[in-house]
């Protein structure tokens, strides 16, 4: 059997690697910190097929798809998942309800966004959130409006790049300060007109990420793993998870390495001995910037 890499997702509060066997079946297993893990790639990358109610559909073609990139679908398969996606604004009437969140990843670096609330935070866990609020809670169509009212009025974007996520996650200042952006965001908010009427407003109660990120073990990176081949081994003791990214030190020379889990989807994954010889995965030098950021 073998077992195809589907990422790593946020289960529980925690980060989980997902596998997908040959044959359709799903497996995960827990990431630690403090443990070392090693693997080696055992062929080609192929796509993971369709994502649908929390499990996967297997691509009937399986095709190759490229070795680069974060996305781990065929075109058609792609195609498919975007065709019933909440965040592609394809959906209009899904009648479950939804959050409106305010999130922060760093000094100056807030977005608004909406998720659905059976999910809990695991999607601000998966954006690698390092704190976040609620705002509201309603319809997705109620909440639709109010993200947009938001973003204009605060003047915060919906989307923020993941490389400028990852460029500040080692220089962040304490809990405390981590809170008062949004706190005071949360503020503006709540004093806005125009509000949809079915959309119940939530108070400001700020969750903190930290310590289930393990953000206190983060003092650099040196390097992104940023595309795999065939005999590719990675390996390292797991100090920190954020978002998709797992927070490598590498053997003696100490190296910290970040491997964004997406760029492992659709890998055919094996265990390798910590220190076992092969390539060496394609990584991105992270250049070191004044100011005590990475």
């Amino acid at each position: 059997m073998t077992w195809w890499c589907t990422g790593m997702r946020w289960r529980g509060g925690g980060p989980v690697f997902g596998w997908v066997g040959d044959g359709g079946g799903e497996r995960e297993s827990g990431v630690r910190f403090g443990e070392s893990v090693a693997f080696r790639v055992g062929g080609e990358r192929r796509c993971l097929g369709v994502w649908r109610a929390g499990r996967w559909t297997v691509c009937p073609g399986r095709d190759t798809v490229p070795v680069r990139g974060t996305r781990a679908q065929c075109a058609e398969c792609a195609a498919i998942d975007r065709s019933r996606s909440v965040a592609a604004d394809t959906i209009a009437d899904d009648p479950r309800p939804y959050h409106v969140y305010l999130a922060w990843f760093g000094d100056g670096l807030v977005k608004v966004g909406i998720t659905g609330t059976r999910r809990g935070s695991d999607r601000l866990l998966e954006q690698g959130a390092v704190a976040f609020t609620w705002l509201g809670r309603g319809p997705l169509m109620a909440a639709r409006r109010a993200e947009e009212l938001l973003r204009v009025a605060l003047g915060v974007p919906d989307r923020i790049p993941y490389e400028r996520k990852r460029a500040v996650r080692g220089g962040l200042p304490g809990v405390g300060e981590r809170g008062a952006e949004l706190v005071r965001a949360h503020g503006v908010a709540a004093g806005l007109d125009g509000w949809p009427e079915s959309l119940e407003r939530l108070p400001c109660r700020v969750v903190d990420h930290g310590e289930v990120f393990g953000l206190d073990g983060i003092d650099r990176v040196d390097a992104v793993v940023s595309g795999l081949g065939e005999g590719a081994v990675v390996a390292g003791k797991v100090i920190a998870a954020a978002g998709p990214d797992l927070h490598l030190v590498e053997g003696d020379d100490g190296r910290r390495l970040v491997v964004d889990a997406r760029v492992l989807a659709g890998w055919p994954l094996e265990r390798a001995l910590e220190g076992a010889g092969g390539a060496g995965p394609e990584v991105r030098e992270v250049p070191a910037v004044q100011g005590g950021l990475f």
